[in-house]
């Protein structure tokens, strides 16, 4: 159904945005200004400070870029007026499930699954080392979902990308560990999903439960919102229309 509300990109209420760069209250650093480049874009900076979230479509869209600035926004910038605390950024590790048995530390099994969240947050704080400082001072902090059990989460947004790749049970999984003051915010698409069979569906079937949460909204992305690259969007948009041929 068509949305009919335009959408807001700031809170001028609570902070003022009178530069392209704005100065954190926690960390010293400059956090990028971001102003939406799509119609779904601006649903999502809206959105977020209503519900809980559900952001679905194709590659290259910002679904996991804009949530990462928001947060980082609201929990840098608000400081003590936020009731935030942390982002909790999620993923499944689908190549390694088993990645319990696998040698190393919890963290240099972790690391190479980091990559996309360190480049998000290095950009969007204009510094090379943004992300790895954030995660000292405990502002980020990143878990797949074979850790989380008996865990609960609170005074966090919780980002759970690549939701795609997370079976049923691991999605339920994610969902209740959400405690007080916490927000949560899915990012995926039904068709990168790297499942095959019943696990694939399980996050239609959690998906479709979720929506009929009177706190919870979807925001649905199309091949208009492609924002990545020029190259990207005609990729996509011809490889789709491939497959709808077979």
């Amino acid at each position: 159904m068509p949305r009919t509300r335009a959408p807001k990109d700031d809170r001028p209420q609570k902070v003022a945005k009178n530069s392209k760069q704005h100065k954190k209250q926690n960390s010293g650093m400059q956090l990028m200004q971001v102003k939406p480049k799509t119609y779904a874009q601006g649903e999502i900076i809206q959105a977020f400070y209503e519900n809980h979230l559900l952001l679905h479509g194709p590659a290259g869209t910002g679904k996991t870029f804009i949530p990462m600035y928001l947060a980082l926004r609201e929990i840098l910038e608000e400081g003590a007026r936020s009731p935030y605390r942390k982002i909790v950024v999620i993923r499944s590790v689908v190549a390694t499930r088993d990645m319990g048995h696998l040698p190393g530390t919890k963290e240099e099994k972790m690391a190479p699954y980091e990559t996309p969240y360190r480049e998000i947050s290095n950009e969007l704080c204009m510094r090379g080392d943004a992300y790895d400082l954030l995660k000292q001072k405990g502002i980020i902090e990143f878990e797949c979902t074979g850790y989380l059990r008996g865990t609960t989460i609170k005074d966090a947004i919780i980002i759970v990308d690549e939701a795609q790749n997370c079976s049923e049970h691991e999605l339920d999984t994610i969902i209740t560990r959400v405690g007080e003051n916490s927000k949560i915010v899915l990012c995926g698409d039904y068709n990168q999903s790297d499942l095959r069979g019943k696990e694939k569906e399980g996050f239609k079937f959690v998906i479709g439960v979720l929506q009929t949460l009177s706190k919870f909204e979807s925001v649905q992305f199309a091949h208009a919102d492609i924002v990545r690259s020029e190259f990207v969007k005609s990729y996509i948009i011809a490889r789709d229309e491939a497959r709808a041929k077979q």
